[in-house]
């Protein structure tokens, strides 16, 4: 009876401890780095898809729609107060379909995001932040220190960071993980 009271109470705090092993976990998606021995939050990998159909329309007719979740809610604000010169370009809408987009972006933004990647843009965040594109995110910064300016921008099939589908496959599901990545003319992304 001793010894089974003694190998119960060695054999519970192992399998807790590795238990927990998946609570610290960064890699959510196949990745590599990150935050170790930071709370992951637990949540779902990547980031939420688009399901609105009016920012899609709206937003995705003229370049990706990207995910909500990829920026803090006060970034979208801004944004979205911003559309008569949207990156030098007059994005703007009948104030009704602005607030319900603004409402669809605020709602389902990084900081109020249950997806992991939204939380680790968060995580990388400093108060007060209120960036205007995803590309300026020191997550992003982060991500996307490894490639070279003919991978991206001299790319003709790329041209620049904003593209984001035409490097990740699987963007548009809100699926951003390494193992789906292929650069045109360059192949199949791998991190060392």
């Amino acid at each position: 009876m001793k010894h089974k009271t003694l190998a119960v109470s060695l054999l519970l705090p192992a399998l807790m401890l590795a238990a927990s092993g998946t609570a610290f976990s960064d890699d959510d998606e196949d990745e590599k780095g990150g935050f170790p021995g930071r709370w992951s939050g637990g949540g779902k990998p990547g980031v939420a898809p688009v399901e609105n159909p009016q920012y899609l329309e709206e937003c995705g007719g003229c370049h990706f729609p990207y995910q909500p979740g990829l920026l803090p809610a006060r970034s979208w604000t801004k944004l979205m107060a911003g559309l008569e010169d949207h990156f030098g370009e007059n994005a703007e809408l009948p104030a009704d379909d602005a607030k319900a987009i603004e409402g669809y972006l605020v709602k389902n933004a990084a900081d109020r995001s249950t997806y992991k990647r939204s939380q680790k843009i968060m995580k990388y965040m400093r108060p007060g932040d209120v960036p205007l594109r995803i590309s300026e995110t020191a997550y992003f910064l982060k991500e996307h220190d490894e490639l070279s300016r003919r991978m991206v921008q001299d790319n003709p099939e790329v041209g620049s960071f904003s593209k984001c589908g035409a490097c990740h496959t699987q963007a548009a599901r809100g699926s951003f993980e390494e193992r789906s990545i292929r650069i045109p003319g360059f192949g199949r992304w791998e991190d060392d």
